[in-house]
């Protein structure tokens, strides 16, 4: 597993990089079991699951079928169609753009409901700007300061308990600035004593806020949950 906690806007573009080279699980991926296709019939086929696992990705769930099939046979039959290329890209950005903003209010919103439910648990301490944290070990030693480097491992999940980064199974633990993380983990950061391992609960605007990371890997208006132990501060201004 590639690195994901790294500078702000840097957090997620080294982890992901592998995301083009694994098979992604998505329903549409499974091989159908079908009678023998002609070329030109594989090729319309896989046209058509391309654009429909695009669009329903990007949140299109309902859609006109009948219209889909016009559009194809106006462009092949040399028709002039009902929109011209130039309206159809407006028209696309346009709804794109409506169904990425509901999926980030959906995102923020259960972000909201699960804290809200998060907090009253015995052990989860809520900080003023909303992060929260729970001490599952505590270390004795020093509190690293705005201007130290640390090392520490971490796993971070989603809400779902889909998890999206992780040290130990890459076997190696980051170095990292206090303050060259997201703001939700140099919130905790300083407040940690080396040796203390604690579950944060980072609602988005202490993470990625509305853009999200990793290619879709975390939505955007995620709140993340991460376990970080605080193996030591290897460089202290």
């Amino acid at each position: 597993m590639k690195r994901i906690l790294l500078t702000g806007p840097l957090l997620c573009g080294m982890a992901f990089a592998q995301v083009h080279k694994t098979k992604v699980n998505h329903p549409l991926h499974k091989t159908p079991t079908h009678k023998a296709m002609t070329a030109i019939d594989s090729l319309s086929y896989a046209m058509g699951v391309q654009t429909a696992v695009y669009f329903k990705d990007q949140g299109a769930s309902k859609i006109n079928f009948e219209m889909i099939r016009k559009a194809y046979e106006d462009v092949y039959h040399n028709k002039t169609p009902l929109f011209s290329p130039q309206e159809a890209d407006q028209i696309i950005r346009t709804n794109v753009e409506k169904f990425m903003a509901q999926k980030v209010e959906d995102e923020k919103l259960a972000g909201k409901k699960f804290l809200e439910q998060n907090r009253k648990k015995p052990g989860v301490v809520t900080l003023d700007n909303g992060l929260q944290y729970e001490v599952l070990t505590r270390g004795t030693g020093p509190i690293p300061t705005a201007t130290d480097t640390v090392q520490a491992n971490y796993v971070g999940t989603l809400l779902n308990g889909k998890e999206f980064d992780n040290s130990y199974k890459r076997g190696e633990p980051i170095t990292i600035p206090v303050t060259g993380v997201i703001r939700g983990w140099t919130e905790a950061l300083e407040l940690m004593p080396v040796g203390s391992k604690w579950r944060l609960f980072i609602p988005s605007d202490l993470a990625y806020g509305d853009r999200g990371a990793g290619a879709g890997a975390i939505p955007g208006g995620a709140t993340l949950v991460f376990e970080i132990e605080l193996l030591g501060i290897v460089h202290k201004n």
